[in-house]
């Protein structure tokens, strides 16, 4: 019972940081990748879908995005839709080809993607001492209801806390390595 307690909570908590993860890899830092354009939806045919699901996305330099869609007349409806998003880019458009350039970060801009991944790690760290309080709260059940001994819930308690450790000091972790890419030049 307590180790499906533990179980479920290390799942939870796993979920929290991939979440941030994902999170994070909507936070721009100045070099191309494709999944940056994970979040952009694209109007085919009436129905939104996912960017990657009507192009080819693929990094051509450093600061350079290329995105071929399959069809030369979503070339209009892909670039609409970059621009409709809140990344701030600026696609260009040669023939069925787009190019979605890079803009430099500045340090303003640096310092508030900065301050937008420190809440979402926060959000993150959040989350995880949730789940913690949801299931020191199911041991104390558990006691009441005599189902298990003081010092099992004890030994629960202390399973929860060290995955609870574990867990936001993987979220500091990410956070890190964040800041640290968003600082270089």
């Amino acid at each position: 019972m307590i180790n499906d307690i533990v179980r479920d909570a290390q799942a939870r908590m796993q979920k929290s940081t991939e979440a941030l993860v994902e999170n994070f890899k909507k936070i721009r830092t100045g070099r191309a990748h494709p999944s940056l354009l994970d979040a952009v939806q694209v109007s085919y045919y009436g129905s939104p879908v996912p960017i990657m699901q009507v192009a080819n996305i693929m990094v051509e330099d450093a600061r350079t995005l290329t995105i071929i869609p399959w069809e030369k007349k979503m070339v209009p409806e892909v670039e609409k839709a970059i621009m409709k998003s809140d990344l701030g880019l600026n696609p260009n458009t040669a023939g069925d080809v787009i190019r979605v350039p890079m803009p430099a970060l500045t340090e303003e801009t640096r310092k508030g993607y900065i301050r937008q991944a420190r809440s979402e790690a926060e959000a993150a760290k959040v989350a995880v001492r949730n789940i913690r309080r949801d299931a020191n709260g199911n041991f104390k059940d558990l006691l009441k209801n005599k189902e298990i001994t003081e010092d099992e819930e004890r030994r629960g308690e202390t399973e929860i806390q060290k995955l609870t450790d574990k867990f936001v000091a993987e979220v500091d972790a990410l956070l890190a390595h964040k800041e640290s890419d968003l600082m270089e030049i």
